[in-house]
């Protein structure tokens, strides 16, 4: 399931915080922070969204996420991947070897670890 920008920037806290209230997720944006109910309201979508969930304490709740950072990540990935192409890391690759924002030693380091796990598959297959 996809989420706004606003409910990622929730997730993004609470994954950071792996618990919080809401009073401390706000306190988490820059300024200016949003208003405590805007929040409250971003939480509850995501409890429907089965993103978050709570531990009850009286009438407050302390929120954790239910879906690893790193399972949303994937998928978004791949979202990026399928939408705008074509389903290829090729073409990923292809499309920020031409942005000219990205430097010599980012390059080096990417092929530094594609070399190390081209030479890791090669290993387990033999």
């Amino acid at each position: 399931m996809e989420l706004t920008k606003a409910e990622e920037q929730v997730m993004q806290i609470l994954w950071k915080q792996e618990k919080a209230f809401v009073k401390e997720i706000v306190e988490e944006f820059d300024e200016p922070k949003p208003a405590y109910n805007t929040v409250s309201t971003i939480i509850r979508i995501l409890e429907k969204k089965k993103f978050v969930s709570y531990q009850s304490f009286g009438k407050t709740h302390q929120y954790f996420p239910l879906v690893e950072k790193s399972d949303y990540k994937k998928k978004s990935l791949r979202k990026m991947l399928d939408g705008y192409f074509n389903q290829s890391y090729k073409n990923l690759v292809s499309f920020f070897s031409k942005d000219e924002d990205l430097s010599i030693e980012d390059m080096e380091a990417i092929k530094r670890l594609m070399d190390e796990k081209i030479q890791q598959r090669k290993e387990e297959n033999k």
